[in-house]
């Protein structure tokens, strides 16, 4: 089971984009593309079969899932995330300072 998923709410803590919040758009192995956090800029040709206007673009890079933390929203800081096992052997993520399911 992995600790940060699609859609969680992650808070960088290290980098050029330290201290910024934002949520997974994609996961990939180790690496997770976050949503506004770590933007490069791009030269991109246009492409008129899918009416794309060429020039700088700027678009989310890959950041190490190392270097962010998943965002608890009752104590308003980052968290880090424990796998718990239920009695039914479902296993659920829970923060491990609170206990709380994410």
């Amino acid at each position: 089971m992995q600790k940060i998923r699609k859609g969680d709410t992650v808070v960088v803590t290290t980098g050029r984009d330290k201290g910024k919040r934002g949520e997974v758009v994609r996961v990939q192995d180790a690496t997770l593309i976050v949503a506004g956090i770590n933007q490069v800029k791009r030269n991109v040709r246009p492409n008129p079969m899918k009416n794309e206007v060429g020039g700088i673009v700027a678009k989310d890079a890959a950041i190490s899932a190392a270097n962010v933390a998943i965002y608890n929203a009752s104590t308003q800081k980052a968290d880090s995330v424990a796998i718990k096992t239920l009695d039914g052997g479902r296993k659920q993520r829970v923060f491990k300072s609170t206990g709380l399911p994410v």
